[in-house]
């Protein structure tokens, strides 16, 4: 394992929200200066908003040059189109987080993804769990009668290399989504209102915006948003957001080409196999997958107390936000 990149004030475990913020000169006490700023400067929810218009004007920019580049667009999400998207928005996910560390001058790796450790223990850790969550989500639904794994779709080189594109694709996906709304907002709103309450409403509009899927329905939503819970539990207990990329991307792995089922409402070409999904919605995830069957909440609860377990709490002196000495309302 690389030695983890160190940041004044956080330990190897230490949850990188738990480092004091640095002090600044108090701005004056008018009344426009108290809207945008507290005791520790700029006010964390103007901060989220900054980060969020860089974002979404890197987003923009990205989409276009992309379209410029792959005329027409496909039709259908393709599994390279895919690639091409996730790896674009990570980029600008990060370059947005880069500029604001600048501005806030602290270092990218405290809002999640300490670059230093990359893909080393704490990614293969979650790789494992992942595989070990989404094959024992997939039996439970099999023992019920409810999947079939099917014939081969694939041979000889082309598993290898749709093995390997799917690997790479559902990495790019996991840094994403989850830099996207465990990374900088976490850091950042949990500054204003604390930790849990920040994840719970970055939980909820994970679980949202997946409704864009075409075939994601209101149960697998809330499974998302439990999902999103177990990956807030463990990033406060990692302290960062390797373990969680790893278990995201082999979640989804094992979904869409090892198991070959839909995918938060998505299926696409390049599976393993003929697999089959049978019986009622509460089973089998109907068009969501088996991330929105009952079992899925059964596994990632069981996921959550092996977390518990396998990343104990450290007792710290400091409060969750980082700020000692001022109240959540005057962060935000």
């Amino acid at each position: 394992m690389a030695r983890a990149e160190r940041t004044p004030g956080m330990g190897s475990q230490q949850f990188p929200f738990e480092q004091e913020l640095k002090t600044v000169t108090p701005p004056p006490k008018g009344t426009l200066e108290q809207i945008f700023y507290n005791k520790a400067g700029l006010r964390s929810g103007w901060r989220l908003l900054l980060f969020i218009t860089i974002f979404v004007t890197l987003e923009i920019f990205s989409e276009a040059v992309i379209r410029t580049f792959i005329r027409p667009a496909p039709a259908a999400l393709t599994p390279a189109y895919l690639l091409l998207v996730e790896i674009a928005r990570f980029i600008v996910l990060l370059l947005a987080a880069y500029l604001m560390s600048r501005i806030e001058m602290r270092p990218l790796a405290v809002y999640g993804l300490p670059l230093a450790i990359s893909f080393s223990k704490r990614f293969i850790q979650g790789c494992l769990a992942g595989l070990a969550e989404v094959s024992i989500l997939i039996g439970l639904i099999a023992i019920f009668g409810g999947y079939s794994f099917g014939s081969l779709a694939l041979r000889g080189a082309e598993i290898i290399e749709w093995l390997v594109l799917w690997a790479v694709i559902f990495v790019f996906v996991g840094l994403s989504e989850e830099f996207a709304f465990r990374g900088y907002a976490q850091f950042t709103l949990a500054d204003g209102i604390g930790f849990w309450p920040a994840a719970i409403i970055l939980s909820v509009c994970f679980g949202i915006v997946h409704l864009e899927n075409g075939g994601e329905k209101w149960f697998g939503v809330l499974a998302i948003i439990f999902i999103a819970l177990v990956f807030a539990l463990a990033l406060r207990r990692t302290g960062n957001l390797w373990f969680v990329v790893g278990f995201h991307a082999a979640f989804d792995f094992g979904e869409t080409f090892l198991f070959s089922v839909p995918n938060s409402g998505m299926r696409f070409a390049g599976h393993l196999s003929h697999a089959t999904l049978n019986g009622p919605a509460w089973l089998t995830g109907g068009s969501t997958g088996p991330e929105g069957s009952v079992f899925s909440f059964l596994t990632m609860g069981c996921a959550a107390v092996a977390i518990h377990f396998a990343f104990p709490a450290k007792k710290s002196t400091r409060a969750a936000t980082g700020s000692p000495g001022l109240s959540s309302v005057d962060q935000i």
